[in-house]
């Protein structure tokens, strides 16, 4: 009997040592300096800005796609092959140049921030023009391709004003789309203008 109590007093303790733990790394993780340290990093700032004011994009929605394509890995590549910090798939890149008259681009330069965040950032205020400003369209639209959303439009009737998130038909996609949203407000809050 006595070894049973014992194995119960060794498990509460065991569960009350871990809420602890947690709660203390909940609490931690409200301050803003872990926050913006671990959670919300904002390297490449300028490069974003420039590039957010060249395309008319607000810098923060930048941010948040950087963050959720590559966490800001610029060597990161998807199991689709999508490069870089904005994770621009090689046809979609080859198609920007042409578009551009960038007779001078390389599919390797989609590793050098610079060129990742100039070409991403130019793709994504290209489709939100497509899409009349409406960024829900947009960041779908970068997610899972333009023509997939043109075609969701067409099915399901959507006009320009559509807002709703959870009628994306791809689950990566509304995920995505709802993410990229959070991570924009919360740049907003951790570094301000």
């Amino acid at each position: 009997m006595a070894a049973f109590e014992d194995w119960r007093l060794y498990l509460l303790v065991g569960v009350l040592f871990f809420l602890a733990i947690s709660l203390g790394v909940l609490i931690a993780l409200q301050f803003t300096p872990i926050q913006k340290k671990y959670l919300y990093p904002y390297p490449y700032q300028e490069i974003i800005e420039e590039n957010a004011k060249k395309n008319r994009l607000d810098r923060d929605l930048i941010a948040g796609v950087i963050l959720n394509e590559s966490r800001f890995e610029p060597k990161a590549v998807s199991h689709r092959g999508a490069m870089g910090l904005m994770q621009i798939m090689p046809d979609t890149a080859t198609w920007i140049a042409h578009t551009r008259e960038d007779t001078s681009f390389q599919i390797d330069q989609l590793y050098v921030p610079e060129k990742n965040i100039e070409y991403g950032s130019w793709y994504l205020a290209y489709l939100k023009k497509h899409f009349h400003g409406n960024e829900v369209l947009t960041l779908a639209a970068y997610n899972a391709g333009l023509g997939n959303v043109e075609e969701w439009m067409e099915e399901y009737h959507w006009n320009m004003d559509f807002s709703d998130i959870g009628a994306i038909p791809f689950d990566e996609t509304r995920g995505y789309v709802d993410s990229v949203l959070k991570n924009r407000k919360k740049y907003k809050t951790l570094y301000p203008k």
